[in-house]
């Protein structure tokens, strides 16, 4: 297939490219090809693309940062995605909408696909009127929930925690909000098997397993061969911060099993590739 990605110089927009590349006919899109809160800049991206499917990975990520700026994140994260479904659903184009855990409250054990959206902060807001936009559409379209992202790029908690540990004799690390650590080449993995089997519906693509921060940390540490006890725990409120954190953000997942999903590794095995490729001289942002 003809396949658009949005978001292409991001950390999960340069891995679906890579994974993707030699499977499909492959065009990536990102901020410096235009602003696509703007119609007719997509207007003219599918014009000169005619794409057969979008994989929309571009969004504003900064959590924080949409509580500071909740008029610019709801135009990136719904924005767009609405005048992306909108010429999607023009030209019979399937759409492939990159979520988040955010779009739930954080409150009991964990969440199905088909769970009440319920965000807490505006962030989680965006994505939600994203998905919104995404489920209307006419043509195909495929919505990809996951959480705790890390890969190469130029910031993660993996990355983050692996220099603190280089640098200071013990860390505190949030013990109160749970989620699934995930690899972006296992998403890209996910991504690429729904779309090439052009899949319909809601999917939860998050490693196996789960964790607290504090857990992930003292993964992290021991992958790096610290010792796991240099990481202590600590209550969120040690960290205050503009928007509020979903205590849990476990995404259960069932839909991708139903449909013969190859099984995702575990987040531990995620995390120890991840670092092994920082090791190795070989990351784009090391």
């Amino acid at each position: 297939m003809k396949i658009l990605v949005t978001g292409s110089e991001g950390m999960l927009g340069r891995t679906v490219m890579r994974r993707l590349n030699g499977d499909h006919d492959l065009t990536g899109v990102d901020l410096a090809d235009g602003d696509l809160t703007d119609p007719q800049v997509v207007q003219g991206v599918f014009s000169g693309t005619e794409p057969q499917w979008v994989v929309h990975c571009a969004a504003w990520t900064d959590v924080d940062g949409a509580e500071a700026s909740p008029e610019e994140a709801m135009a990136a994260n719904a924005g767009a995605t609405e005048n992306l479904a909108r010429a999607c659903d023009a030209g019979g184009v399937g759409l492939c909408y990159i979520s988040t855990d955010y779009v739930f409250d954080g409150q009991g054990t964990g969440f199905d696909e088909n769970d009440q959206r319920n965000p807490i902060n505006h962030y989680g807001l965006t994505k939600a009127r994203g998905e919104e936009h995404v489920a209307a559409m006419t043509a195909p379209w495929q919505i990809v929930r996951t959480s705790w992202l890390f890969g190469d790029g130029r910031a993660n908690f993996v990355k983050t925690i692996k220099g603190l540990l280089a640098v200071k004799d013990t860390l505190r690390v949030v013990e109160d909000q749970r989620g699934c650590p995930t690899s972006a080449e296992d998403l890209a993995n996910v991504i690429g098997f729904l779309v090439s089997g052009r899949f319909g519906g809601i999917f939860h693509g998050t490693n196996a397993g789960d964790t607290t921060w504090y857990g992930l940390a003292r993964e992290i540490a021991r992958g790096c061969g610290a010792d796991p006890d240099r990481i202590a725990p600590c209550p969120s409120s040690e960290y205050p911060r503009a928007a509020v954190r979903p205590g849990c953000s476990i995404l259960r997942s069932s839909h991708l099993e139903k449909i013969g999903c190859p099984d995702r590794p575990s987040w531990q095995t995620a995390v120890a590739d991840y670092l092994r490729y920082l090791d190795s001289g070989q990351a784009v942002f090391p």
